[in-house]
Protein backbone atom coordinates (compact mmCIF):
# COMPACT_ATOMS: atom_id res chain seq x y z
CA UNK A 1 0.00 0.00 0.00
CA UNK A 2 1.33 3.42 -0.93
CA UNK A 3 1.47 5.94 1.91
CA UNK A 4 2.72 8.91 -0.14
CA UNK A 5 4.31 9.52 -3.54
CA UNK A 6 6.83 6.71 -4.00
CA UNK A 7 6.48 5.42 -0.42
CA UNK A 8 4.93 2.02 0.35
CA UNK A 9 4.05 0.87 3.83
CA UNK A 10 5.63 -2.54 3.26
CA UNK A 11 9.07 -1.07 2.48
CA UNK A 12 9.14 -2.06 -1.20
CA UNK A 13 9.77 1.45 -2.57
CA UNK A 14 13.00 2.12 -4.42
CA UNK A 15 15.79 3.51 -2.20
CA UNK A 16 16.25 7.27 -2.73
CA UNK A 17 19.80 6.70 -4.03
CA UNK A 18 18.82 3.96 -6.52
CA UNK A 19 20.84 4.44 -9.75
CA UNK A 20 18.66 5.56 -12.66
CA UNK A 21 15.67 6.39 -10.45
CA UNK A 22 13.33 8.96 -12.00
CA UNK A 23 10.59 10.66 -10.01
CA UNK A 24 7.69 11.71 -12.21
CA UNK A 25 5.88 14.99 -11.41
CA UNK A 26 3.02 13.03 -9.81
CA UNK A 27 5.45 11.30 -7.41
CA UNK A 28 5.66 7.87 -9.04
CA UNK A 29 9.17 6.47 -9.26
CA UNK A 30 10.52 4.39 -12.12
CA UNK A 31 14.05 3.12 -12.59
CA UNK A 32 15.54 3.58 -16.05
CA UNK A 33 18.35 1.11 -16.56
CA UNK A 34 20.79 -0.54 -18.89
CA UNK A 35 20.47 -4.33 -19.02
CA UNK A 36 24.26 -4.42 -18.91
CA UNK A 37 24.23 -2.81 -15.47
CA UNK A 38 20.82 -3.62 -14.01
CA UNK A 39 21.78 -7.21 -13.19
CA UNK A 40 23.96 -5.82 -10.39
CA UNK A 41 21.04 -3.78 -9.00
CA UNK A 42 18.09 -4.96 -6.94
CA UNK A 43 15.41 -6.72 -8.97
CA UNK A 44 12.25 -4.78 -9.77
CA UNK A 45 8.78 -6.13 -9.08
CA UNK A 46 7.83 -5.39 -12.69
CA UNK A 47 9.86 -4.48 -15.76
CA UNK A 48 9.33 -3.28 -19.29
CA UNK A 49 12.13 -4.46 -21.57
CA UNK A 50 12.65 -2.71 -24.88
CA UNK A 51 14.65 -5.23 -26.89
CA UNK A 52 14.89 -7.09 -30.16
CA UNK A 53 14.38 -10.40 -28.31
CA UNK A 54 12.36 -11.48 -25.28
CA UNK A 55 14.73 -11.49 -22.26
CA UNK A 56 12.81 -14.44 -20.71
CA UNK A 57 13.14 -13.42 -17.06
CA UNK A 58 11.87 -15.95 -14.55
CA UNK A 59 12.45 -13.88 -11.39
CA UNK A 60 9.93 -11.06 -12.08
CA UNK A 61 6.82 -10.06 -13.93
CA UNK A 62 7.60 -8.16 -17.11
CA UNK A 63 6.41 -7.02 -20.51
CA UNK A 64 8.64 -7.31 -23.53
CA UNK A 65 8.31 -4.64 -26.20
CA UNK A 66 9.95 -5.58 -29.49
CA UNK A 67 12.14 -2.57 -30.17
CA UNK A 68 15.45 -2.71 -32.03
CA UNK A 69 18.36 -0.51 -30.97
CA UNK A 70 18.32 3.07 -32.36
CA UNK A 71 14.77 2.54 -33.63
CA UNK A 72 11.16 2.79 -32.52
CA UNK A 73 8.90 -0.02 -31.29
CA UNK A 74 7.66 -2.55 -33.80
CA UNK A 75 4.14 -1.89 -32.46
CA UNK A 76 3.19 1.47 -30.99
CA UNK A 77 0.05 -0.10 -29.53
CA UNK A 78 2.06 -2.79 -27.69
CA UNK A 79 4.59 -0.23 -26.43
CA UNK A 80 1.91 2.12 -25.12
CA UNK A 81 0.05 -0.74 -23.41
CA UNK A 82 3.23 -1.91 -21.67
CA UNK A 83 4.16 1.62 -20.59
CA UNK A 84 0.64 2.33 -19.31
CA UNK A 85 0.89 -0.87 -17.25
CA UNK A 86 4.29 0.21 -15.92
CA UNK A 87 2.90 3.62 -15.01
CA UNK A 88 -0.07 2.07 -13.19
CA UNK A 89 2.11 -0.41 -11.31
CA UNK A 90 4.60 2.30 -10.30
CA UNK A 91 2.00 3.52 -7.80
CA UNK A 92 2.46 0.34 -5.76
CA UNK A 93 5.49 -1.61 -7.10
CA UNK A 94 9.13 -1.09 -8.00
CA UNK A 95 9.10 -0.69 -11.78
CA UNK A 96 12.05 -0.75 -14.17
CA UNK A 97 12.20 0.28 -17.83
CA UNK A 98 15.28 -0.97 -19.61
CA UNK A 99 17.01 -1.55 -22.93
CA UNK A 100 20.49 -2.81 -23.67
CA UNK A 101 22.32 0.52 -23.34
CA UNK A 102 19.82 2.29 -21.10
CA UNK A 103 19.74 5.62 -22.96
CA UNK A 104 17.86 5.83 -26.29
CA UNK A 105 14.97 3.38 -26.05
CA UNK A 106 14.80 3.70 -22.27
CA UNK A 107 14.82 7.51 -22.47
CA UNK A 108 12.15 7.43 -25.17
CA UNK A 109 9.94 5.23 -22.98
CA UNK A 110 10.58 7.48 -19.97
CA UNK A 111 9.39 10.46 -22.04
CA UNK A 112 6.09 8.62 -22.57
CA UNK A 113 5.87 7.89 -18.83
CA UNK A 114 6.69 11.53 -18.03
CA UNK A 115 3.68 12.66 -20.07
CA UNK A 116 1.48 10.12 -18.29
CA UNK A 117 2.87 11.58 -15.03
CA UNK A 118 2.08 15.20 -15.87
CA UNK A 119 4.84 16.60 -18.12
CA UNK A 120 3.54 18.44 -21.18
CA UNK A 121 4.21 16.68 -24.50
CA UNK A 122 6.23 19.67 -25.73
CA UNK A 123 8.56 19.41 -22.71
CA UNK A 124 8.91 15.62 -22.43
CA UNK A 125 12.25 15.14 -24.24
CA UNK A 126 13.87 18.04 -22.39
CA UNK A 127 12.43 16.79 -19.10
CA UNK A 128 13.79 13.25 -19.54
CA UNK A 129 17.21 14.61 -20.56
CA UNK A 130 17.33 16.76 -17.43
CA UNK A 131 15.96 14.11 -15.07
CA UNK A 132 17.40 10.88 -16.48
CA UNK A 133 20.21 11.15 -19.03
CA UNK A 134 21.43 14.08 -21.17
CA UNK A 135 21.49 11.90 -24.32
CA UNK A 136 18.09 10.23 -23.78
CA UNK A 137 15.97 9.89 -26.93
CA UNK A 138 18.96 9.36 -29.19
CA UNK A 139 17.63 9.40 -32.74
CA UNK A 140 15.56 11.58 -35.02
CA UNK A 141 13.17 8.63 -35.49
CA UNK A 142 12.62 8.36 -31.72
CA UNK A 143 11.94 12.11 -31.46
CA UNK A 144 9.55 11.95 -34.44
CA UNK A 145 7.71 8.97 -32.87
CA UNK A 146 7.29 10.91 -29.63
CA UNK A 147 6.16 14.05 -31.47
CA UNK A 148 3.29 12.07 -33.03
CA UNK A 149 2.44 9.99 -29.96
CA UNK A 150 2.66 12.31 -26.97
CA UNK A 151 -0.09 14.77 -27.88
CA UNK A 152 -2.46 11.80 -28.30
CA UNK A 153 -1.50 10.44 -24.86
CA UNK A 154 -1.99 13.79 -23.17
CA UNK A 155 -5.66 14.05 -24.22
Amino acid sequence: MQTGPGQWSDGTAWPADEPGLVRLPDGRQIRGASLKRSRALSAPDFGVYLLGRDPQYSDREYRWVQWRDFSTPTSTESAVAALREAYRRASFQRVEVSCHGGVGRTGTALAVLAVLGGVSPADAVTWVRENFHPKAVETFGQRRWLKRLLPVLAR
